[in-house]
């Protein structure tokens, strides 16, 4: 019996370094097409393991998170929400920075003049999407650059809601909308680059985009959130982010 035990115990040993780890992340819609490639870099360096990742607005996230959900890393598109997190005991043990977004103009049609926020006020423009203010960063700082570029007046009563920023996007992609205040990272993606025109919003019309992610308090003993948290800081992960035209620490600038 004791011999059977110690052999039961032999091979739990054996086996534990085997065993899957897993994460699920939440990540601003931003990250869409970012994160995705990060995501498959570090998958290369973890093929036993699981990372599930949920795009969504940053707001919504950080109400989901306060009520339970089950995530493990919260990569908002701003520092505020994360922070909150810590604030709470939910999160830790700090926000950490990973970049600072832009926003553009960015309108549908292949060889399609850039616009500049001015140019909204066009008749012919009816619908601008922008992603909705009250749950989003990327929608807060476009209400901001129109305030700034003193057009709101005018356009408001123009302005439909995307739930995040991707869906803003999709909003023009698809002709629910003329035009869009969008992330730069989605006008830069595949999906979006030669499809339209974009001109980038001046950096001092609204406050900066400013991001971070946190560890959430359940995964503060997961090696693989961990990693992934390490992996983020590296030097491929920052030349991801720069093609997508995010600014990083330690990175070049966005274009």
């Amino acid at each position: 019996m004791t011999f059977v035990r110690s052999l039961a115990l032999a091979l739990l040993l054996v086996a534990a370094p085997l065993r899957a780890e897993q994460i699920r992340v939440a990540a601003a819609a931003d990250l869409r097409f970012a994160l995705d490639e990060i995501v498959s870099l570090f998958r290369k360096a973890h093929p036993a393991d699981s990372i599930e990742v949920s795009y969504g607005s940053s707001g919504k996230f950080y109400a989901q998170i306060l009520n339970g959900a089950p995530f493990d890393l919260f990569f908002s598109a701003d520092l505020e929400l994360p922070e909150k997190l810590v604030q709470a005991g939910l999160a830790g043990p700090e926000v950490r920075p990973y970049a600072l977004g832009r926003i553009v103009v960015w309108r549908p049609g292949s060889g399609a003049p850039p616009l500049a926020l001015a140019d909204l006020a066009q008749p012919e423009i009816r619908r601008i999407a922008i992603a909705n203010p009250r749950h989003a960063p990327y929608g807060m700082r476009a209400v901001e650059a129109l305030k700034a570029a003193q057009v709101w007046e005018a356009l408001e009563s123009r302005l439909v809601h995307g739930e995040n920023i991707a869906q803003t996007a999709q909003f023009v992609q698809t002709g629910n909308a003329d035009v869009g205040i969008i992330a730069l990272s989605l006008a830069l993606a595949p999906a979006f680059a030669g499809t339209g025109s974009y001109t980038l919003i001046p950096a001092e019309l609204h406050q900066p985009l400013r991001q971070g992610f946190v560890i959430i308090k359940r995964a503060e003993s997961n090696a693989l959130a961990g990693a992934f948290a390490v992996f983020f800081a590296g030097s491929d992960v920052r030349q991801i982010m720069s093609r997508y035209g995010f600014s990083t620490p330690g990175g070049p600038a966005a274009r």
